[in-house]
Formats: structure tokens, sequence, C-alpha cells
């Protein structure tokens, strides 16, 4: 999967939209061209006044791959989608995806409004041919064996054949991102019996079976079995991926802070979390979110990245790696490739049955 050489390598940068300010958005290209070999031309989309001089503050001022795109106002986080896309043109993030569907830009990157950056690229980009709606993928970290979620919350109505397509879009996701070369697929669901789930998972699972030309599909998977390397990558609905995603965030952290709590509590804790320093700096680098950065919105024309409002610039210098790879390895080239072959399938299947 590399890439065929063809169009620009360029990322853009929605350098507002974050919590932490564009200051740390800079910080973060800067460690980016440091770290990522990769990394070639970025634009910087925002207030020009503001970013010329953090430019200057890191020496990219200097960088002839850096260059600003400027745009007077920021979509806020509590904007409503829709209407800040019609009020707010000369935002960076609209802006940043106008590059994209311009061709200037190959990804954007943006750690602003999570709805408006998915129904502004939806809109602008449209889908990929044979795509019928867009998935939000995201990597969770887990004990040496991370795994893709698939959908996080994108498109909570889908029906089969959507699941399907996230299917394929989660396995080239996966062969990008954590480098798996036939990843392992399953189906969530509150069973892993042939008959258990609801309509949508009996008939997604019909499907599944029907592509193994195409997947390494291990069949219906439970709760229990996402942490057990059991699958590489978790195929789900947007409805059922967003709670998944935002309960193992909530419980990742309640448990880092009752850790924290107790070990602390007396001298004699305190003591024996010391002697155990090395296995808390373990997990924390295996447990890390901060290394995949952001979570592409995939299956539409262009490449969106969408990093978590509060990222630091580690967690936006991983992104932007990412974001590299995506270019590199062709990403869209390989889906549209696929889900063509998919839906040829899909079409040969027999109808559902009634459940």
């Amino acid at each position: 999967m590399e890439d065929k050489g063809s169009g620009t390598k360029t990322i853009a940068i929605d350098a507002m939209g974050g919590d932490l300010g564009p200051a740390e958005v800079v910080e973060a290209l800067a460690l980016a061209y440091e770290q990522v070999p990769k990394l070639e031309e970025t634009i910087l989309v925002g207030n020009e006044s503001a970013l010329t001089p953090l430019l200057r503050k890191t020496g990219l001022d200097s960088e002839q791959r850096v260059s600003i795109r400027h745009a007077s106002e920021v979509i806020e986080m509590n904007d409503k989608p829709l209407q800040s896309l019609k009020r707010k043109k000369d935002s960076s993030m609209v802006r940043a995806i106008d590059l994209v569907k311009a061709g200037e830009a190959k990804v954007l990157l943006s750690c602003g409004n999570t709805g408006s950056l998915m129904a502004g690229g939806t809109i602008k980009l449209r889908m990929l041919e044979g795509v019928d709606r867009p998935a939000l993928a995201t990597v969770i970290p887990n004990k040496g064996c991370h795994f893709v979620l698939i959908d996080a919350g994108a498109n909570p109505d889908a029906r089969p054949e959507h699941l399907a397509h996230n299917a394929i879009l989660g396995k080239i996701y996966c062969q990008i991102a954590l480098g798996i070369e036939n990843p392992r697929i399953g189906l969530l669901s509150i069973g892993t019996e042939e008959g258990k789930g609801n309509e949508l998972t009996y008939n997604t699972n019909t499907l599944l079976k029907n592509l193994s030309d195409l997947l390494n599909y291990q069949g219906p998977i439970e709760g229990f079995h996402l942490f057990q390397n059991h699958v590489d990558v978790v195929v789900c609905d947007g409805f059922v991926g967003n709670i998944v995603l935002k309960t193992c965030e909530s419980l990742f952290l309640a448990l880092k802070e009752y850790l924290k709590e107790e070990i602390t509590r007396n001298p004699l804790r305190k003591f024996g979390a010391l002697l155990s320093m090395g296995a808390f700096k373990t997990m924390k680098t295996q447990l890390n979110p901060d290394y995949y950065g952001g979570a592409p919105l995939l299956g539409l024309r262009g490449n969106i990245m969408k990093a978590h409002g509060s990222s630091n610039r580690e967690a936006i210098m991983n992104a932007l790696r990412i974001g590299t790879e995506i270019i590199a390895k062709d990403m869209n080239g390989h889906i549209t490739e696929e889900i063509a072959r998919a839906n040829e399938s899909i079409r040969r299947a027999e109808p559902f049955p009634a459940i």
C-alpha cells in the first residue's frame, strides 16, 4: 500500500478550533517536523496576526514547508453544526475543508467542534463512490494490542450495508494506523451465538460472512471481548460506538483517579508506589490515547482527521503522523477498490429473512 506518486501531500490544519488554542497547535507542528520524517507541506488555517508570532517563536517562520491561510472567524465548541457552517464561512474550519475540496490539501486535521467538522466534511466533500454513509474510526488503547472502533458516532441510524462498509473502512484504517496486514474483524453484539442481537446485527452478520474474500471476519463479539485481544477492528453503528467510546474514556479516567487516591492514602502505600514506578510508567505508555491523536472520518472524497478538543502537542503531532501515513498509503484509493468488490457481493446476496 504505497503512494502512487500523484496528487498533493499537503496537510491543512485548523489552527484555531482546539481548547488549548493556536499556540499548542504550532508547538505540535514544530515537534512533528522534528519527529515525523514523512511530513511535508502544511497549511495553518486561522488568524494570521495570531499565528505569525507563534511561528516566529518556534522557528517555523523560516520553514519553507509551512504556510498560513488567513481565516477571520472561529467555530466555537458550543456552536450548532449547520448554523455555524452557514454563518461562519470565513472560519478556520470551513476554510480548511475548502482546501481539501479544492485539492490544495490531502488531509485536514482539526481539534474543533466535532458536529460542525462532520457536517461540513460530509456536505462539502461528499461520499466516496459506493459508500453510503461516513464512519468515525478511533483507536482504543489496550495492553499491547490496540483496536479500531468503528463507527464511533458519525452514523447512529445504520443499516446492515452501512456496517458492512464500516468493516471495510475499519480494516483499511487498521492496516495504516496499527500496521496489521490482515486485521481480525468482529461485530459488536450481545452474544456470540447465531441469532443473538437485534435485527441490525443479525443481518449484518449475514453480510459479513459473505465477504470472507475481503475480510478476516471472526463473527459477533461481546463487550468483554474488547480488551482481550480477540479482534483488531470492532464494528458497530454510531449510536453504540459513541456510547462505548465515552464509557471507555470515563472508565480510564475514573480508574486513574481512584488509583492515585488509594496509593497516596498513607506513607506505606506511597513507598510501595515508588517501588512500582516502572510498572506505572509502562502502563501509562501502553494505554496512552495520545499516541494515535486523531480519529478519521472515513468514506469521504477527502481525508478528515478529528482530534480531541483538549489535545496537547503530543496528540496533535501523532495525528499529523497518522495523516502522513494516510497520504503515503493512498487510503481512499484502497477503500474505493474494496468497497466496489464488497458492493458486488452485497448485491448478489439473498434478501434478508424475517427474524
